[in-house]
C-alpha cells in the first residue's frame, strides 16, 4: 500500500507542449511517455486545441472540475464530457480535439498500454461508509473529498486529490468524513488475451 499525496504529485508539461500535466502514478517507475505500461494523471486545459497523440494506449477521461469539454474524437465522433458524466474510453492514439463549454476544465486520465494492461475507471459517492470487495490487479484510489481509508494497517486519511495505491485483493472500507464524499476507483489489470 502507498499513499500518494496531491502535494507531492510531479508536475510536467504535456507531450505537445499544449499545457500541463500533474502525474500521479507511472508503470514501471522511471518509464517515459513513450515506453510506461500505465499511468494515472491530470490536466488542466485552458484553451481549445489537440490532444497529444499516444500510440498503442487506451484511455479513458473524467471531467474533475470546470463546466464541461466538447471532444471530437476520429472514428467516435463527437462526445460531451461534465463533472456528471460518466468517464469516456477511448483509443488515445485516435486524433482527438477538445473544445471547451464554460472556461477552463481539470481532468483525470488513465491510460494502459494496449495488449499490456487494461483498465476500469468508476467513481462513487459514500454515504455512511463503503466497502469495496477484494479484486484482481492494481488499485488506485483518488479521494474527491475528504474521507478515511480503513485497511488491514489501520485508518488513512485522504485529502482531496490524494491518492492510495494498493494491490487489488486487499479489502477496504472508505469512510467520509463529513455526511458524503466522493472517489474514484481505477483498476489496473494485466492483459492476459496477450499471455
Amino acid at each position: 500500500m502507498r499513499l500518494l499525496r496531491n502535494a507531492d504529485h510531479r508536475r510536467m508539461p504535456w507531450k505537445n507542449g499544449g499545457g500541463e500535466t500533474v502525474e500521479v502514478f507511472l508503470h514501471p517507475q522511471g518509464a517515459g511517455l513513450s515506453d510506461f505500461g500505465w499511468r494515472v494523471s491530470m490536466a488542466t486545459v485552458a484553451s481549445d486545441g489537440p490532444f497529444s497523440v499516444f500510440p498503442g494506449i487506451d484511455r479513458t477521461l473524467a471531467v474533475l472540475s470546470g463546466d464541461g469539454m466538447a471532444l471530437s474524437i476520429e472514428g467516435f465522433g463527437d462526445r460531451l464530457l461534465t463533472p456528471a458524466s460518466q468517464p469516456l474510453s477511448f483509443p488515445a492514439d485516435a486524433p482527438t480535439t477538445a473544445r471547451l463549454t464554460g472556461g477552463p476544465i481539470t481532468d483525470l486520465n488513465v491510460m494502459t498500454r494496449r495488449g499490456h494492461f487494461s483498465h476500469t475507471l468508476s467513481r462513487h459517492a459514500v454515504n455512511g461508509s463503503l466497502r469495496l470487495p477484494a479484486a484482481s490487479g492494481t488499485r488506485l484510489l483518488m479521494a474527491l473529498d475528504t474521507l478515511g481509508v480503513a485497511a488491514p494497517d489501520g485508518l488513512i486519511g485522504l485529502q482531496p486529490l490524494d491518492a492510495l495505491l494498493l494491490d487489488g485483493d486487499m479489502q477496504i472500507e472508505m469512510i467520509p468524513v463529513s455526511d458524503e464524499a466522493a472517489f474514484y476507483d481505477i483498476r489496473i489489470l494485466p492483459d492476459v488475451s496477450c499471455a
